[in-house]
């Protein structure tokens, strides 16, 4: 897997339902630089059993995000056509009803591709055209972006992993802690402790505390 902290997001333009339902062509984040933040987080596939969960989970937080300037955006190889009828199933059924961020289709996989979170045996043509010798998915990738479009944390599980949404949010608080205040945020730091200037000086003083 590759390393994408520290730099810029890879832009990218493609199909995404969003609000619930309304199908837009060209969805990109290029929308939030200077304004928001960005989580984006990759799932497996639509119509799954783990995926419905954290689907369900980072839409019951979103008003966590939003107060915090964050966007949500989920992606998978799925199609636009897919994501819609997943949409429209109720949640007791396995479906993902309620699900209101931007869920883009990344048929091509090359966004996969792009963040390193494509499973599956692949090589490009020489005109740079994707192909592949099996079934191609997205690990279950996690980026936050800034609103520069820098990525400043990533995370990627295996399949069978679903991820923790309030740890999703803690990094957002710790990024916008260390962006405001200019120190940096210990082990298990928590919006509302403290944190520690990037010296010796600073760590010797927060260990004296702690």
């Amino acid at each position: 897997m590759g390393v994408l902290v520290g730099k810029k997001a890879p832009s990218f333009s493609a199909p995404a339902v969003v609000n619930g339902g309304e199908v837009v062509k060209d969805f990109s984040l290029d929308q939030y630089l200077g304004k928001n933040y960005v989580i984006l987080f990759f799932y497996p596939k639509d119509f799954t059993f783990v995926c419905p969960s954290e689907l369900h989970a980072f839409q019951a937080k979103l008003d966590e995000f939003e107060k915090r300037g964050t966007k949500v955006v989920a992606c998978s190889t799925d199609t636009e056509e897919t994501h819609w009828g997943w949409l429209q199933m109720d949640k007791a059924a396995g479906g993902i009803k309620g699900v209101k961020y931007p869920i883009i289709a990344d048929t091509n996989k090359t966004i996969s591709d792009a963040y390193d979170v494509l499973l599956g045996e692949y090589d490009y043509t020489a005109d740079g055209e994707l192909i592949a010798t099996n079934t191609m998915i997205a690990y279950r990738g996690l980026f936050l972006i800034d609103k520069e479009g820098v990525v400043r944390h990533q995370i990627v599980n295996d399949l069978p992993l679903g991820r923790n949404v309030d740890e999703a949010i803690r990094m957002v608080d710790a990024l916008a802690f260390n962006e405001e205040y200019g120190e940096v945020c210990p082990a298990n730091w928590q919006a509302g402790d403290e944190g520690m200037k990037a010296s010796h000086e600073g760590v010797a003083d927060y260990l004296a505390k702690h």
